[in-house]
């Protein structure tokens, strides 16, 4: 799928990597870019519309959905990130209401849009997805969870014909780790990366320098392979469903 004459909605995308995935999209010729933020947001390219969209609140996100007329490209981008220990119960209730449930709701929402369309769904991933980061283990956790959750709508929505990619990034240059004393990627080469890698049809996207490092482990590993046995089983038994 290119961008280019697509329809592409972006939660959370008035800062960071949801504000790099609005200027690329428009850099590759969508014809239009749904920019979902919490906060009014006003952007000098008539193609952006925005929409007021808490990915926690079920009633905008109807609102959103209702007033999105055609969808071909949804990018679950809207996210939190803190810095915690697992010992206060109410800040991993927040990272998986956001990072989690949020991509859920928001995905349900606007699948029928997608079907019609034959359309994609992007998840802004993480690599601590794949093995966590102690600083923060409920943003490891709920990426986790969003993961698996990208991975089983992959292999359901398969039939449907609605594609499923995954962009499992390492640290970017935004302000959610801005404390973090590590090398990091620009949100801008991050955004290009996951955009080229839905032109390739790239099922998990590694957008970045440390993640690339991942890629041929993850794409020859055990994990991706038993996926791919696990999605077999639908045509296997399709009383399952």
């Amino acid at each position: 799928m290119t961008i280019a004459d697509k329809v592409v909605l972006v939660t959370g995308a008035n800062r960071g990597i949801g504000q790099a995935l609005v200027g690329e999209a428009l850099h590759r010729g969508a014809a239009r870019v749904y920019a979902g933020t919490r906060q009014p947001l006003a952007h000098r390219d008539p193609r952006v519309i925005p929409l007021t969209l808490d990915v926690t609140r079920g009633d905008q996100i109807k609102a959103a959905a209702d007033q999105v007329e055609s969808l071909d490209i949804l990018v679950n981008n809207a996210g939190v990130f803190a810095f915690e220990d697992l010992s206060d119960r109410a800040q991993l209730e927040r990272h998986l209401a956001v990072n989690l449930y949020g991509t859920y709701d928001v995905t349900r929402a606007f699948l029928p849009a997608l079907t019609r369309s034959q359309g994609a769904i992007v998840s802004i991933g993480s690599i601590v997805a794949l093995a966590p980061v102690p600083l923060t283990p409920a943003y490891s956790l709920s990426k986790a969870a969003a993961f698996n959750l990208m991975q089983s709508l992959r292999m359901l929505l398969e039939q449907q014909g609605v594609r499923v990619h995954i962009a499992l990034c390492g640290p970017v240059d935004t302000d959610m780790v801005q404390d973090l004393p590590i090398p990091k990627s620009s949100p801008e080469s991050v955004a290009r990366a996951i955009f080229d890698g839905i032109d390739h049809g790239d099922e998990d996207i590694f957008p970045d320098s440390l993640s690339q490092t991942l890629a041929e482990g993850w794409y020859t590993g055990i994990a991706k392979a038993l996926e791919g046995q696990n999605g077999a089983l639908l045509a296997a038994v399709p009383a399952a469903r």
